[in-house]
């Protein structure tokens, strides 16, 4: 889940549940900085009495669409989107490289510049939305969340932060599948292969298995300071995995009697934790795989980890998705609705749409299937409580270059 990804073991938090145009004006381009119209008519959707236009891909079936079939098209402030298509570009696919040549020219703040009608303008005169659906023909799917965590932690433990998380040990990629977590610490061979490979501590059991589930996180580290006398703040991105089949521990404790699949949650599983101490390394053990990080620094706060495709991540802006339906580097025009609040009565708040151009930046071990993404809502704990309510159904549209051929 990052070529470093975020992605190769990543499975979302409801998975745990089951030079340019600088220029200083906002106001339209002025004509010299408007892009020219792209030529080519692109696909249409076909004539009335005549089949759709279809294009098969090794898990879907993509059908010519019009802007009009785009629920909410017009309403979503398109030009938040532009930064997070203009660092995809920075690694474009073939079909995507005159585009991308042009979004790099405009610059990533060009969308904040001419704002979203003109944006809009420019996305329709490139691009033509292809609805994507399962090869038997389901047009809706699952839309889940992950994000990245921000923990404290140390170098060194201490009794408090004792639960580690390790570089990949060495020969990992020689022998598959690798050591399963039980054998990693309880077998002199397995604490022989992690020995010295410790990066940071943590406190908490269940902040280990969290980091792992996402594939990467932030630690605010408790014994080393920054410049400005504050705990350093480092990025522990994804490094690899045991290869080892993954169990999800939330399936585990349904299974267990712990509550029931509509009652998993985060919070649930914690809660659970907490009033069975004793059966915390069993609930670890139940899942056999075990993900190793490196360290990154983290120059701009501001930025996401990278995806699978190698780019940064933007909240809300970014999903992972099953390469085999919808390539790397795609936008996406996504239609589903934000995860509910839930009262203390049981009532669930009503359902407020998510209709947004995103990008497809990663991948994820549990993203399959055709009508398939994962979200990412960002970091900290705002982005924890949506990533792990956000269980939504789910419609997908690709925007794909006009004239260009079929994704390959």
């Amino acid at each position: 889940m990052i070529v470093r990804p975020l992605s190769k073991l990543r499975w979302a938090i409801p998975a745990l549940i089951v030079g340019s145009l600088m220029g200083c004006s906002l106001l339209s381009p002025t004509p010299r900085e408007t892009p020219a119209p792209v030529t080519s008519p692109g696909v249409v959707a076909g004539a009335p009495g005549t089949p759709p236009v279809t294009w098969q891909r090794p898990k879907s079936i993509w059908t010519a669409a019009s802007w009009a079939d785009l629920p909410g098209w017009e309403q979503d402030p398109v030009q938040e989107w532009w930064p997070a298509l203009w660092r995809g570009c920075v690694k474009p696919a073939a079909a995507w490289a005159p585009v991308c040549a042009e979004v790099r020219k405009l610059g990533p703040q060009w969308g904040t510049q001419v704002q979203d009608g003109f944006v809009r303008q420019w996305v329709q005169s490139r691009l033509q939305p292809w609805r994507v659906s399962s090869p038997d023909g389901r047009a809706s799917g699952l839309l889940t969340g992950y994000f990245e965590p921000l923990l404290d932690g140390r170098r060194a433990p201490d009794a408090r932060f004792r639960y580690p998380l390790h570089r990949a040990p060495q020969g990992l990629g020689t022998r598959k599948p690798f050591l399963s977590r039980n054998e990693l610490e309880r077998t002199p061979e397995g604490r022989a292969a992690l020995a010295g490979r410790e990066l940071v501590y943590l406190a908490d059991p269940l902040d280990v298995l969290l980091i792992q589930v996402q594939g990467s996180g932030r630690i605010r580290l408790q014994d080393e300071r920054d410049a400005q006398g504050q705990p350093k703040v480092v990025r522990l991105a994804f490094g690899g995995h045991n290869d080892q089949p993954y169990v999800s521990v939330a399936r585990w404790l349904v299974d267990q009697g712990a509550f029931t699949l509509e009652q998993a949650s985060w919070p649930a599983i914690r809660n659970w934790a907490t009033a069975n101490p004793a059966r915390v390394d069993e609930m670890m053990h139940a899942n056999p795989r075990v993900v190793f990080f490196r360290e990154e620094p983290l120059p701009d706060p501001n930025v996401g980890p990278s995806g699978a495709q190698g780019v940064p991540l933007t909240p809300g802006r970014s999903i992972a998705v099953d390469r085999d339906s919808v390539p790397l580097g795609t936008p996406v025009w996504l239609d589903s609705t934000v995860p509910p609040v839930w009262s203390a009565n049981g009532n669930a708040s009503a359902a407020a749409p998510l209709q947004k151009l995103v990008m497809a930046q990663d991948t994820g071990g549990a993203i399959l299937g055709a009508v398939r993404a994962d979200y990412f809502w960002g970091w900290g704990d705002e982005a924890l409580a949506l990533a792990g309510r956000t269980k939504q159904n789910l419609a997908l549209w690709v925007l794909w270059p006009q004239g260009a051929g079929p994704a390959p």
